[in-house]
């Protein structure tokens, strides 16, 4: 029989079960429930019961407001991605891949905004205070203005805050602090749960911008329940190749600015550099026209960003060709290629189809399916697009474009780094203020005829 107070929790999706059972019902992970005993007091250590509360303060939707103020750490790149800047009292947590350059980024982001008035603190629950100091040396920042601690204990890093009252708390990783009053192993789900509520709570009261570390699971999510997403006011991803020098910041989720918004960094020897224009970094090794590669003009939050796609298309001896996708969905590459062979008769069968977006940005937009098609009847016929040539647009199952949002802003972009033609939707309006000449397409089979010829 279950102990009182006794809680059987997924460990992969935070699914609540009434009792122990090998598979989750909720996301279908096997051997992932853990029975853990939840908490028996409330906020301060009162006994939870029926005891009645204080009542709230209400006011009224018309009340005046002041704006919120925001702390710039002079790193662009990261001050676009929090929406201008750090506002006080938001609870921000940052994941990404182990070796990604997180706690590299949160550091030069803490002396920044040390530098910038916040005294910030650093809580490491992984490293020790010297190995910390070691990264900023080698980083040049010796002299910031910016404590160390190593403690995973949330109960002294809550009483030290209170205490120090910085304007910024580092907390790497949550994964590591645990709560003494929850009776479970650290890293568990009732520990992250618990100690995310304390630090969000703590930042909310006393108005200290806290940011949490969090680590990513294989599925690239981070890791713990999604209610941990659901508490704190800003989720960002640190995403990128470690054998890639190209870092991209991303916020997934923005409670005081734009939601999809990226920041791009280099990483160097030095540390992490912001990239002022990711559109010619991510274009820098495109000399020639070549067969595959289209440059789509795309749209990441508010930032216009033109990115190289390569497309290869070679014949295959195997049963079931390879379908290789980097940086876009699979599951839209699939859709691409069915339009393809239905709408406009051009066969993929019997042949192995490799995608890579260039510079290890991911996309998500639908406005890059015609880019993917054009790369791909590129690859295949071995033709080459000029290379003063932008494309995008969406493409539905019936073969027909459809427009996309802020075409403006992806010619000026475009026509910014020296390209002169763009293949657009119809109903595009924009491109006069731009200086482009847009080749406006209604469906694929006209872009097919048009740009590449018949098929036999």
């Amino acid at each position: 029989m279950a102990k009182a107070g006794a809680q059987f929790h997924c460990s992969a999706c935070g699914a609540v079960h009434a009792k122990w059972a090998g598979r989750c019902e909720a996301c279908g992970a096997w051997n992932s429930i853990v029975e853990e005993t939840g908490p028996t007091t409330g906020p301060g250590g009162r006994a939870l019961g029926r005891r009645r509360g204080r009542g709230m303060t209400l006011t009224a939707l018309s009340d005046p407001e002041p704006p919120l103020p925001r702390a710039r750490s002079g790193i662009d790149e990261l001050d676009r991605v929090l929406g201008g800047g750090l506002t006080p009292g938001s609870a921000i947590l940052v994941g990404g891949d182990p070796g990604i350059g997180k706690s590299t980024l949160l550091l030069q982001a803490a002396a920044a905004f040390g530098k910038a008035g916040l005294a910030p603190i650093y809580v490491s629950g992984e490293e020790a205070a010297a190995q910390v100091r070691m990264r900023a040396h080698r980083l040049g920042l010796d002299g910031a203005p910016v404590r160390l601690a190593a403690e995973t204990s949330l109960r002294e890093i809550l009483t030290t805050l209170e205490g120090e009252r910085p304007g910024l708390a580092v907390i790497d990783s949550i994964q590591t602090v645990w709560a003494d009053t929850v009776d479970s192993a650290p890293g568990s789900v009732t520990q992250l749960r618990a100690a995310a509520h304390e630090l969000t709570t703590f930042a909310k009261r006393r108005g200290v911008s806290v940011i949490m570390v969090g680590h990513v699971t294989k599925e690239g999510q981070i890791a713990g329940p999604r209610v941990i997403e659901h508490m704190v006011d800003t989720v960002l991803y640190f995403e990128g190749e470690r054998g890639h020098q190209f870092r991209i910041l991303r916020s997934v989720k923005n409670r005081f600015g734009p939601a999809e918004e990226i920041g791009v960094f280099e990483m160097t020897g030095g540390g992490l550099v912001e990239v002022a224009n990711p559109s010619a970094l991510f274009l820098a090794e495109r000399d020639r026209p070549a067969s595959g590669s289209v440059v789509f003009a795309g749209i990441e939050g508010t930032r216009p960003v033109l990115v190289e796609i390569q497309a290869l298309v070679a014949p295959s001896g195997l049963a079931t060709p390879r379908r290789t996708v980097v940086g876009w969905d699979a599951g839209r590459l699939a859709m691409i290629l069915a339009v393809l062979e239905a709408r406009c008769a051009i066969p993929f069968s019997g042949m192995e189809v490799y995608l890579n977006i260039a510079g290890g940005l991911r996309i998500t937009e639908p406005a890059a399916d015609l880019a993917v098609a054009a790369a791909l009847i590129s690859a295949r016929q071995d033709i080459a697009l000029p290379a003063d040539m932008v494309v995008f647009g969406e493409v539905s199952l019936s073969g027909a474009l459809r427009p996309v949002t802020q075409a403006e802003a992806r010619l000026r972009e475009a026509a910014k780094l020296g390209f002169s033609r763009a293949i657009a939707p119809s109903q595009v309006k924009a491109g006069a203020e731009s200086g482009i000449s847009i080749d406006r397409i209604a469906d694929l089979a006209g872009f097919v005829e048009g740009v590449f010829g018949s098929f036999d």
